[in-house]
């Protein structure tokens, strides 16, 4: 008889991870309704806002599945169709206070009929790249992402390496041979996002490495509240070569890290 590892036996900064695979597994067996590209279709009958979130509740004519954007105009009524949605199973928002079966999670939502006008988005900052909006730059690594306009205004000039740590530049050069290891780093938020799959996604950025050799951006996932434009200092363990299918791919992150914000 075939035996499972015990949950304790995954490396800690590896369980979330293990926790999103495990959900993706289980919603498969939802059976939700898609066309050849994963895609489905279906009138709106409840819709909510929450914080940068829009929540459609779609009715298929087979089933009602929820699925969440950013901030859309939608109202009860339209017809949409939901593209490329990446299934979170036994989903807790916080700032609705309430629990999901079932959300898709995707960065576009078309509205074919209707009051409101088709409108396709971007994801928050901060936010594991989905099937539909990532780009071939992406990969690997759940960004680097290119540089945008918020990350452009901020300074990075005169950020002092942590002591006894690394750059962003050497954390990505170093990776592989320290994969599992804890490392420090100082940089400044250039991205975040609060509450996605129970934490808290922020990218930082110290000046060093280039967009053009996606080294210079790295993720962290963290408990700690931040802001873009915040100095931190982040000590976590390098996870490196995570692929959990539909666009959830990481070259190089800091998981479950310890962020002080200075």
């Amino acid at each position: 008889m075939k035996t499972h590892p015990r949950p304790e036996s995954f490396p800690k900064h590896l369980s979330w991870l293990a926790g999103l695979l495990l959900s993706v597994l289980l919603v498969r067996a939802a059976d939700v309704p898609t066309d050849a590209a994963g895609n489905f279709t279906g009138k709106v009958v409840e819709t909510m806002n929450a914080a940068s979130y829009t929540y459609v509740q779609v009715d298929t004519g087979s089933q009602k599945v929820w699925a969440a954007t950013t901030h859309l105009v939608v109202t009860n009524g339209d017809n949409v169709t939901v593209f490329g949605g990446m299934p979170m199973a036994n989903y807790h928002s916080k700032s609705l206070n309430r629990d999901f079966a079932v959300v898709y999670f995707t960065g576009k939502i078309s509205i074919n009929s209707g009051n409101a006008k088709s409108a396709t988005v971007e994801l928050p900052p901060g936010h594991p790249a989905l099937p539909e909006t990532a780009s071939s730059a992406l990969p690997p690594n759940h960004p680097p992402l290119p540089d945008s306009a918020a990350s452009a205004k901020i300074n990075l000039a005169d950020i002092k390496k942590a002591p006894g740590g690394k750059t962003v530049q050497e954390i990505f050069k170093d990776s592989a041979k320290r994969s599992g290891q804890t490392v420090s780093v100082r940089g400044k938020v250039v991205k975040y996002n609060a509450s996605i799959m129970g934490k808290n996604w922020l990218h930082i950025q110290d000046g060093s490495g280039s967009a053009s050799q996606q080294n210079n951006d790295l993720l962290v996932t963290t408990a700690t509240d931040a802001k873009v434009g915040d100095t931190v200092l982040v000590s976590g363990k390098i996870a490196v070569n995570q692929d959990f299918g539909a666009g959830y791919k990481y070259a190089v992150m800091l998981a479950d890290a310890q962020v002080t914000v200075e």
